[in-house]
């Protein structure tokens, strides 16, 4: 286990008690499926999964994992990571994995700066950070997921080509995340309609929230040249 870090995006770890199913699965499925940076640094992501898989994405914060393991279930052939340090979240997902039985599947249950910097260069073919906490104070601003410390950890292990793609209905934090990628040279914003999600976007409950409150969900997406 990782102490908390000074830069950590998320706030804390633990919620309502766990139910004993989930808290069996956290025990049982969850150290078969963490992936342990105490390790060697591995040559290729392809040895974390049962099947070779044809590319491997990662989603940053995945809540309660609706859409981590409803891409995992349709992409059989594709590698997927999910990071979740929220107890809550990580055992609603550990659930969906046991039910769907995905094998394509690995996890993370600590903060992301740890992970992205230990995983090998250019592995990733897709990184996304969907509706993260914003921290709206000012002298919160620095537990902000997107900073440029994160951002060139995203971008060395983004394949060319590969894409961060970001999803929020808070109008300051899609700013701050244009102007810190606008900041570098190695990303390239598509062109597109900001308001529209991308193909294959599956329905979260923080983006229905957002819906209900009346605020407007931004989707971006930027390439790694």
């Amino acid at each position: 286990m990782h102490p908390q870090r000074r830069d950590s995006f998320f706030g804390r770890r633990k919620g309502k008690p766990l139910r004993p199913r989930q808290q069996a699965l956290m025990d049982s499925l969850l150290p078969r499926l963490r992936i342990d940076i105490t390790a060697a640094r591995p040559d290729s992501l392809a040895e974390f999964f049962k099947r070779k898989p044809d590319d491997v994405r990662m989603e940053i914060g995945f809540g309660g994992g609706e859409y981590l393991t409803g891409q995992a279930l349709e992409q059989p052939d594709c590698g997927f990571i999910g990071v979740e340090p929220f107890q809550s979240g990580m055992a609603k997902a550990l659930s969906a994995i046991e039910r769907l039985g995905l094998e394509n599947v690995r996890l993370y249950d600590q903060d992301a700066g740890p992970l992205l910097e230990w995983l090998p260069a250019q592995c990733l073919g897709c990184v996304d950070l969907l509706y993260p906490d914003p921290w709206p104070k000012k002298r919160h601003w620095k537990r902000r997921f997107v900073s440029d410390d994160n951002i060139a950890r995203i971008a060395r292990i983004l394949k060319p080509g590969g894409q961060f793609r970001f999803a929020s209905d808070i109008e300051a934090y899609v700013d701050w995340t244009l102007a810190h990628l606008g900041r570098r040279n190695d990303f390239v914003a598509l062109a597109r309609s900001a308001d529209e999600p991308w193909p294959g976007w599956k329905p979260t409950r923080y983006e229905a929230k957002a819906l209900r409150e009346g605020r407007t969900p931004a989707y971006l997406i930027f390439e790694k040249t």
